[in-house]
């Protein structure tokens, strides 16, 4: 048991620890999390059953890695805060031990005068004890190892409350459009594109946050495994999608913009209404004028074309419409627009205290790494 309990506590473990995080942290990386299983087959086709099987799709939610988040506290505590006692009961001992201390160098008279103005020139302090004096400084130091495991501690532990304790919502969000949020929040979308000028995938938003305090950030680029953070909040291009837009002319000539998924229902009156049924990416025609509709898409609509009811008197008659074509109906005017692609964001809130609380914790590893290199305790003994 004592084995166990001394390789708990010892740096190898603490460092296999960290370099198992350190994996974990690059696959989450690298492999985008929290995406829809489709999403994973299609675009990691030859090995997506051994990341959903290890779940390295959720890799920070996996009990994994809050299990090795928990060993690696569990070191820090026993190489650190148990360790502290005897690092303090050293400490108040130690100019009795050095008193003891046999002399290693003779100096002349004129030499040990030279060497207390030199040690009181550096502003070592002295202590008499044992007939001897002692002179101490950076005492401090010894303190450096112990700060900096306390650090990195408070560093796991706040890193943890800022991974699991914030607030996720998913929203999506129309190009040109803003979203608010319940604290008055808003996010405006200024464009999004689904691939480059190549056509190769290439998700990204413009986005800019307004907070309630009036502070607004930079329009900034939105794109997967790049969020970006204002405030208290941090913005992940999470996923896509692509609607319909129809424009409307109403009976009164007023102008609006709607956009259409499948079963959306556009209505004049109880009884004359446009009902869109589904929205394809591609169709063909055949060589006896048949349509056939292509279901498939990776997030380009080539040749997009929208299907649907018109009932109108209580008749209903399927229609077919091409962006750039319009119906009317009873008056009214429904031009049918090209396909919009719009991002779903999501909008991540981290509490300013839990923020504040790692800022400290950094800053502590700091102080700690500057005591531990820089402050080398020293201990000068000088006697008769």
């Amino acid at each position: 048991m004592k084995k166990v309990f001394n390789y708990l506590r010892s740096m190898r473990f603490g460092l296999l620890l960290l370099g198992l995080i350190a994996a974990c942290s690059v696959a989450g990386t690298v492999i985008p999390q929290g995406r829809e299983i489709a999403w994973y087959a299609q675009t990691y086709r030859s090995f997506h059953g051994v990341i959903l099987l290890l779940r390295l799709n959720r890799v920070f939610e996996s009990w994994y890695f809050i299990a090795l988040l928990v060993l690696l506290c569990l070191n820090l505590s026993l190489c650190s805060l148990l360790r502290i006692r005897s690092v303090v009961k050293a400490a108040k001992g130690e100019t009795e031990r050095a008193a003891r201390l046999p002399v290693t160098v003779r100096l002349t008279s004129e030499g040990v005068d030279k060497l207390r103005e030199y040690l009181d020139a550096m502003r070592c302090k002295s202590e008499v004890a044992g007939g001897a004096t002692v002179y101490r400084k950076h005492g401090i130091g010894r303190y450096g190892t112990f700060i900096t495991h306390l650090s990195i501690l408070l560093t796991v532990v706040f890193g943890a409350l800022a991974l699991y304790t914030p607030t996720v919502v998913d929203r999506d969000c129309m190009p040109g459009e803003s979203i608010s949020l319940e604290d008055g929040t808003e996010i405006h979308v200024a464009d999004f594109r689904i691939a480059d000028e190549t056509g190769r995938l290439d998700y990204r938003s413009h986005v800019q946050v307004t907070l309630p305090d009036g502070r607004r950030s930079e329009v900034a680029e939105l794109k997967v495994n790049h969020p970006f953070s204002f405030g208290p909040y941090k913005l992940f291009q999470q996923t896509f999608g692509t609607t319909g837009a129809v424009t409307v002319t109403d009976l009164d000539g007023s102008e609006f913009v709607s956009y259409v998924s499948r079963g959306d229902v556009l209505m004049i009156d109880e009884g004359n209404r446009l009902v869109i049924d589904t929205l394809y990416p591609d169709y063909a025609v055949s060589p006896d004028g048949e349509l056939t509709f292509d279901t498939v898409t990776t997030g380009a609509y080539p040749n997009p074309i929208y299907t649907g009811l018109i009932i109108a008197d209580g008749e209903r008659t399927p229609f077919y419409a091409l962006p750039g074509q319009a119906l009317e109906l009873t008056g009214a005017r429904f031009t049918f627009n090209a396909p919009v692609d719009y991002p779903g964001i999501r909008v991540k809130h981290v509490s300013p205290l839990v923020n504040a609380l790692l800022v400290a914790a950094f800053t502590l590893m700091i102080v700690g790494l500057y005591f531990t290199f820089f402050y080398e305790p020293v201990l000068v003994k000088v006697d008769e």
